[in-house]
């Protein structure tokens, strides 16, 4: 790591990082936010929200704000508290619940297929250098499973009803342990005063931009269209 007055994230690793990297990450970027999009009924407030949070994450990104490692909270925190602040209040106000049980859940359903190419991302960060192994499915990351079954649950849920909503409860609750490990184990592999992990090969990458849009936007996504499906079924609402 640098020395600039705070301790600072030293970001060669990803100096020569190869071109597909950038592309494939920013194509699933967008063909999230456009399977979000779809899933709320083609929103614009929803697609305004969430387009004007990433022109702010890339604005603070491009800044070298999350570059300094030292300061408490951790600055990375920025790029998770504020969606879990969203998705705790359209979860616990009347507008927002509206809004949850209005979306389309084979859609969402289906969006959790983004999470293959994610993987692969992380892989390709992995072998530059920019994460570490831990948080690929070579390590400790399972999350790739998820993607690899979205399509699957659509099917047998949504097209030939063959399987209950109790499966796909079950399906969401496990791919949202899945998640909750990633994160984890993503969060304490940063470089600063919480990190636990990967000292050796600290996950850098994402305070860089594009991929800072993997914790503050994909992440976020996924989490809310978990919880979403969860209390949908829970309630028993049709689906």
């Amino acid at each position: 790591m640098l020395q600039c007055g705070h301790l600072c994230i030293n970001l060669h690793a990803m100096e020569n990082l190869p071109f597909y990297v950038y592309f494939v990450f920013v194509l699933t970027v967008l063909s999230a936010l456009f399977m979000f999009y779809k899933a709320t009924n083609y929103s614009k407030t929803a697609l305004l929200i969430v387009s004007a949070w990433m022109i702010a994450q890339t604005v603070i990104t491009l800044s070298g704000f999350y570059k300094i490692s030292s300061s408490v909270p951790p600055r990375v925190s920025l790029l998770l508290v504020p969606p879990l602040v969203m998705t705790i209040i359209l979860f616990s106000t009347k507008k927002g619940k509206a809004f949850i049980d209005r979306l389309d859940l084979k859609t969402l359903t289906l969006f959790h297929m983004v999470r293959i190419p994610v993987e692969l991302t992380l892989f390709w960060l992995f072998l530059n250098k920019s994460v570490p192994e831990l948080m690929t499915f070579e390590g400790r990351n399972f999350d790739i499973l998820s993607g690899i079954s979205a399509p699957l649950m659509y099917y047998f849920v949504f097209v030939k009803m063959k399987w209950s909503n109790a499966v796909l409860l079950i399906w969401n609750f496990i791919c949202l342990a899945l998640l909750f490990n990633i994160v984890f184990h993503a969060f304490l592999s940063v470089p600063g005063i919480f990190q636990q992990f990967a000292f050796d090969q600290p996950n850098v990458a994402i305070v860089v931009f594009p991929f800072v849009f993997l914790p503050s936007v994909l992440v976020p996504m996924v989490l809310f269209s978990h919880l979403t499906a969860i209390r949908r079924i829970l309630l028993k609402r049709k689906i």
